[in-house]
Parts: structure tokens; C-alpha cells; sequence
């Protein structure tokens, strides 16, 4: 005689609702270009979507209570010349958000109140250094006007969002950056890497102060700080 014993778990009787659909996003075309990142963004105010566009990158901005059916010329973000591959909303300004794209450019924009009226083409500023296109787009926690960027040029850039200029330029991967994370006070910056390795660095000097093999496998690993100092990977 056979059985099998059911591990017991106190959600074993728990069951989702979900919502009707008048109070879902529809009708949202997501793009399928995205890197190995999120292809959405939230703050407080807005939700920002990664969308499939014709004749370049583009995604489109919501307001939280403009749920039910998305018209499908409902306005756009729309000025970069490749598919949009990552974006983040500043955490200094609900207004402001950055966009990384395959034609190698981030972009800063400034969403008026209220969402979109029409579609936005004039970024707020182009930020130019990347050979490769842009995969990863990440704001400092707590310096204002601080950016982080990634490409498939391995290499990983610190902006001064507010001139447009570099602040700092790291170049210690030999391979494509899968993910990055500032620790809470935006003192240390993770890495993982291609080349199966996690890296901390000083993000004021670009100097690597440690590093170390992580996950063994072929997929993107991904690596956070969490808030006292330990680090989180999965691989």
C-alpha cells in the first residue's frame, strides 16, 4: 500500500480573487523586446508600460485610476529609433523617468501631471556614451540626479542626469552586465556579470572591491543589497 504525504501549509486554503476586468489595464500591446529586466514601472502616481511600437521604442504612461480598455491611440512615449529595453521612474520626482533603448541612447522624460495628453518625443535631456544598446537603467537611491546605466557594451556608466555629463565610467566586466543594485545608502553598487561572477564597487572610484564566482548556471543571474549590507542572487 502507497501514499503520499502532503506537506501541510497554513495557504493551502487560500485562493486569489481576481478583478473584473473594468478595473484591470486592457488592451496594453507589452513589448516582447524587453531585456532580462521588469517591461513595467510604478511610483505613486503613474504606471509605465514597455509597448511594441512601429518605427522604434516606445511605452506608454498611465495614470493609476485610468484602468478599463486602453485605446490603441492612446498617446505614447515615443522618441527613441529602437525598442525601448528598460525603464525607471526617478525616485526624487514622480514626474521624471528614464528609458534605455537598443539605439544605444537613455533618455530623461518629464510626464506632465495628469498623464499624457499627446504623444512625447522631446526627451528632457539625451544622455550619449554607450557603443551597444541599453539594457539596464537604474537611479541612485538618494543623490538627486544620479543615473546608473548598462549596455551590451559591457560597460557601466554613473550620469550626472542634470548636465548630461559622466561621472563615472566602469569598465571592469568582461562581458554583458545582467543586473545592478545600489545598497541603501547608494554607497556600493552590485553586479552580476556574464562571466558567472558578482562583483561590489565603489561607485565613487569604479574600483571593484571584491568579487566573487555566484551561480554556475547559463541563465542571467541577478543580484540585490538588501538593508543591512547582505546580498540577495538568484541564478
Amino acid at each position: 500500500m502507497s501514499f503520499r504525504v502532503v506537506r501541510s501549509s497554513k495557504f493551502r486554503h487560500v485562493y486569489g480573487t481576481a478583478l473584473k476586468r473594468e478595473q484591470c489595464y486592457d488592451n496594453i500591446r507589452v513589448s516582447k523586446s524587453s531585456w532580462d529586466s521588469t517591461f513595467c514601472a510604478v511610483n505613486t502616481k503613474f504606471l509605465a508600460i514597455i509597448v511594441e511600437s512601429a518605427g522604434g521604442g516606445a511605452f506608454i504612461v498611465l495614470p493609476h485610476n485610468k484602468v478599463g480598455r486602453i485605446n490603441a491611440d492612446h498617446p505614447l512615449v515615443g522618441g527613441h529609433k529602437g525598442p525601448v529595453l528598460d525603464i525607471a521612474w526617478c525616485p526624487h520626482n514622480d514626474n521624471v523617468i528614464a528609458s534605455g533603448s537598443e539605439d544605444c541612447v537613455v533618455k530623461i522624460w518629464q510626464i506632465p501631471d495628469g498623464g499624457l495628453s499627446r504623444t512625447l518625443t522631446e526627451p528632457v535631456v539625451d544622455l550619449l556614451y554607450h557603443q551597444r544598446r541599453v539594457g539596464l537603467v537604474l537611479w541612485h537611491p538618494s543623490a538627486l540626479n544620479v543615473l546608473l546605466s548598462a549596455g551590451s557594451d559591457n560597460q557601466v556608466v554613473i550620469w550626472n542626469v542634470g548636465t548630461g555629463e559622466v561621472l563615472v565610467h566602469i569598465s571592469c566586466h568582461p562581458d554583458i552586465v545582467y543586473s545592478a543594485c545600489w545598497n541603501w545608502d547608494g554607497s556600493k553598487l552590485v553586479t552580476t556579470c556574464k562571466d558567472k561572477k558578482i562583483r561590489i564597487i565603489n561607485p565613487r572610484t569604479g574600483e571593484v572591491e571584491s568579487e566573487a564566482p555566484c551561480h554556475d548556471g547559463s541563465k542571467a543571474t541577478r543580484a540585490i543589497f538588501l538593508r543591512h549590507g547582505l546580498i540577495f542572487t538568484t541564478g
